[in-house]
């Protein structure tokens, strides 16, 4: 395998947990939690998304899927659109609501094509090219990629387990 085989490969296992967390799920149990400062499902993929799309847009150069493709108004959210989620209080997390699961699955897949796109175009040595210079050594774009993948697989990791219990009650 390649640079950008083994990148799509890893992008590819996020899109499969997320949609194993969310296809058919019951829309009260996106916003269900665990406790009263749990992350729900549906926070905890909208957050894993948004720190794709945000990631990838900054070091493919690009707007980010989130502005792009309107989906900010889709979701109507009460945040300005440039959140992430990165932060939030239990109070935010719960103003994440979708209508449908549909909403969630719809653009995680806008971002997921847009990333396997970027990350299937890599050659070389583009994962030594430097994305971030306020960090202690510099970020590259190798370090940034693992550094989502880790994250949206930990996420879609919560948001599976979260359902899985929901799903057992």
């Amino acid at each position: 395998m390649n640079t950008a085989e083994v990148l799509a490969d890893a992008v590819g296992r996020i899109k499969e947990v997320v949609h194993e967390a969310v296809e058919g799920i019951a829309t009260e149990h996106l916003h269900a939690r665990l406790d009263p400062r749990a992350n729900t499902i549906a926070w905890l993929v909208w957050h894993l998304t948004r720190i794709q799309d945000d990631h990838i847009a900054d070091v493919a150069g690009r707007e980010q899927v989130w502005t792009a493709q309107d989906w900010a108004s889709r979701f109507g959210l009460p945040f300005p659109p440039e959140a992430t989620g990165y932060g939030h209080t239990p109070k935010q997390v719960a103003a994440v609501r979708v209508d449908s699961p549909d909403v969630l699955l719809g653009y995680y897949d806008a971002v997921h094509d847009v990333t396997l796109e970027f990350v299937s175009g890599l050659r070389g040595t583009a994962l030594d090219r430097v994305v971030d210079e306020s960090w202690t050594p510099p970020v590259t774009l190798g370090v940034r990629l693992v550094s989502v993948v880790a994250d949206d697989l930990q996420h879609a990791g919560q948001a599976a387990f979260v359902r899985g219990c929901l799903e057992r009650r």
